[in-house]
């Protein structure tokens, strides 16, 4: 498979890095994955790595290379990661749940799926614009859908980061959006992202990253204005892109390969 990819982290103005990002692929197959553990929970980090594990885990074990049921994969693993964060709040006596957004994407055959839980986002970036994006699972989502707020005002409301859904958390709250999958065409870019990173920039400027000449320093530049606007109370900022297309780097592999990103590094 020919792809372009770049991972960045930075940790903005909190204490604690609770964001996790990993991808892995195979000749025929390409998995992106995002998860934001929830400060409002205990050990959201714990939660966001045990999510991205279990990609990594289940990706790993692929036969042939591909995976036979793109759905059922997004949804079936997601549901393991949700149980094995319940699993563990429980054997370490915790007291609670932790909790964590997730997304994934998939490419194989063509075509891409997705899936997600929580507000970390998945966005399709085709010809300098955002042809699909996720549909946050927030309250600020609902109220907006329902016109009690505005599209901008949800970019600022004190709530803004109030989740309706999320893996770990409260065992019987969740459960996982897949979207149908779409056909692929050549140098489209896949973004996943944390809320630290997509929340101060504007569709427009997230756009242009698909027909950036260097799609990594475009990334870093992106988190970098992120990170101004916030200031001071800038979340954790991370993202995964991919740009895929004939003119882009052959990966050729015998073994599933899976990257999972140094939350202590900026990029990679």
């Amino acid at each position: 498979m020919k792809f372009d990819v770049h991972q960045v982290n930075h940790i903005g103005g909190r204490k604690y890095n609770q964001d996790r990002v990993g991808y892995s692929y195979t000749n025929d197959a390409l998995l992106l994955v995002l998860a934001d553990g929830m400060g409002g929970h205990l050990h959201g980090e714990i939660a966001a790595q045990i999510a991205i594990n279990t990609f990594m885990r289940a990706f790993s074990r692929l036969e042939q290379g591909v995976v036979q049921e793109p759905e059922v994969f997004l949804r079936a693993t997601m549901r393991a990661g949700h149980d094995a964060i319940i699993d563990y709040a429980r054997e370490q006596q915790l007291g609670g749940s932790p909790g964590t957004t997730c997304v994934a994407a998939l490419v194989q055959d063509g075509q891409i799926w997705f899936g997600h839980a929580g507000d970390s986002r998945f966005y399709l970036l085709r010809k300098d614009a955002v042809a699909t994006v996720t549909h946050d699972h927030s309250v600020v989502r609902q109220w907006a859908d329902w016109g009690i707020i505005t599209e901008a005002e949800m970019k600022t409301h004190p709530d803004r980061n109030k989740i309706t859904n999320c893996l770990g958390g409260v065992e019987d709250i969740f459960y996982v959006e897949v979207a149908p999958s779409i056909k692929l065409h050549d140098n489209d870019t896949l973004l996943l992202c944390s809320d630290g990173f997509w929340s101060p920039l504007a569709d427009g400027e997230l756009g242009r990253l698909s027909s950036a000449p260097s799609l990594q320093d475009a990334l870093c530049e992106l988190v970098d204005v992120a990170l101004l606007r916030e200031g001071r109370g800038a979340d954790n900022t991370t993202a995964v892109a991919v740009r895929l297309g004939v003119s882009e780097q052959e990966h050729l592999t015998d073994i599933p390969v899976c990257m999972v990103l140094d939350e202590r590094s900026t990029s990679n």
